[in-house]
């Protein structure tokens, strides 16, 4: 599907879309909670799509009904001997230890570029926890049969925080006592915040966080939180994730209110709101949401080593900022749908943006006319996103093939743009969502 957009202006309010960080947790959650769950303000993202149909398979009866998820469980009972994780690189790492709860041999599969990406950690780790696997060659398909056994173990916590998610939540379900779990160089530490802040309002019982480093599962500790029992009701997060391409499209071209983003919230992306201040940028956090206007902005430096999903709305904000932005975390963007940071560079220099990578620093020239072109999603949701936002201020029109990539995160990411008065069309062959 190709996006065609002008150059526009925006102006009025949204809500931000679910979050998907926040929906695929709570229905892993909600699965392993015993009893019946309402999830509130539930996703439709592919990737929530996916995370629905993976708990249906291993056994939770599910039903939608007047915007609500309503989800029936008795535990990792499978009635499928496979699921698919579709695209989505957290449910792949977040169930996979959850599916080897059951005694059942399961096989898990995946799509696009999932395939490609490193499954090694579960070769590694599950033989440790009296797991079977075979997989190809660290490589989807895995086949795997428990039933997991909660073990003392020490992970390499580099490469995604979400493979410790799947193992805090399947050793909450297992029952693990006086177990830990060590981790070296954790990274995405927010989103372990989050997978904690989920358990425990589902729950769950939530081991001691030494300073993320080791996470310790002690049940004769009387302050801990109940067995599992009975889930109530669970409201979903509005999405940082996404709402981060909002806001700076607000920056570029507002002014625009973004409702629906809690500043407390354990998100990784929250952060945003410190770019968009580093960058001059006009902001005001108010009761009733994140206003943005235009104003003139100036190159900032950034980390995001741990909020790498920020690196493509960071880069569209940093294209309208004057001088050289640096962000720090290049390392991070390897196995992401594209490789990020390769992506962004050959995207970007075809709407006249120059970008230098140099180790683990990414260097955007920003400042100078962002030039209407025709560019290339290249399946990646938050390349999509990043152009469409710089094109809201472009000096001609841009179009962006494979543009249905924003299925994955955000499918209502144009119409929500169009809300705002963006001169947006699409062909006609293929519906967003």
């Amino acid at each position: 599907m190709k996006v065609t957009i002008h150059p526009s202006n925006l102006s009025g309010t949204i809500q931000a879309n679910a979050s998907k960080s926040s929906m695929q947790r709570a229905c892993a959650a909600a699965l392993l909670t015993k009893g019946k769950t309402v999830l509130n303000n539930p996703g439709h993202s592919n990737d929530d799509k996916a995370a629905i149909g993976i708990i249906k398979a291993l056994g939770a009866w599910v039903e939608m009904a007047d915007g609500e998820l309503k989800v029936e469980s008795g535990g990792v009972n499978p009635i499928l001997d496979s699921i698919n994780c579709d695209e989505s690189g957290l449910s792949i790492r977040m169930f996979t230890p959850i599916v080897a709860l059951s005694d059942k041999e399961i096989t898990i599969n995946g799509s696009g570029s999932l395939i490609k990406r490193p499954m090694d950690f579960f070769d590694e780790i599950l033989p440790q926890l009296d797991v079977k696997i075979k997989s190809n060659k660290g490589k989807l398909p895995i086949v795997i049969q428990g039933p997991l056994q909660p073990k003392n173990i020490e992970m390499d916590g580099s490469l995604s925080s979400q493979f410790l998610t799947g193992l805090l939540m399947a050793y909450a379900a297992a029952g693990a006592k006086t177990v830990s779990i060590k981790v070296k160089d954790l990274k995405s530490k927010p989103y372990i915040d989050l997978t904690l802040d989920v358990m425990k309002q589902f729950g769950m019982r939530v081991p001691e966080n030494k300073n993320y480093e080791e996470f310790i599962f002690n049940y004769n500790d009387s302050s801990q939180n109940p067995p599992l029992g009975g889930g109530g009701a669970y409201t979903v997060e509005g999405d940082w994730s996404g709402g981060a391409f909002l806001l700076v499209a607000g920056a570029i071209a507002g002014p625009i209110t973004v409702r629906g983003l809690d500043m407390m919230s354990t998100q990784a992306d929250k952060v945003i709101v410190d770019a968009l201040i580093k960058a001059n940028a006009g902001i005001a956090i108010e009761a009733k949401g994140i206003k943005l206007h235009p104003a003139p902005m100036t190159a900032f430096d950034f980390d995001a080593t741990d909020c790498p999903d920020l690196f493509p709305p960071l880069v569209a904000l940093a294209a309208y900022c004057k001088g050289k932005t640096t962000i720090k975390g290049v390392s991070r963007l390897v196995h992401k749908e594209s490789n990020r940071a390769v992506t962004l560079q050959d995207e970007f220099d075809i709407m006249g943006v120059q970008i230098d990578i140099e180790d683990d620093i990414m260097i955007v020239h920003g400042g100078d006319v962002v030039k209407g072109a025709d560019v290339h999603s290249h399946h990646d949701h938050r390349i999509a996103m990043a152009c469409a936002v710089a094109a809201l201020k472009a000096n001609d029109m841009t179009v962006i093939d494979e543009a249905q990539a924003v299925n994955k995160s955000y499918p209502d990411f144009y119409e929500h743009l169009k809300m705002l008065g963006a001169d947006v069309s699409l062909d006609n062959k293929f519906k967003i969502s």
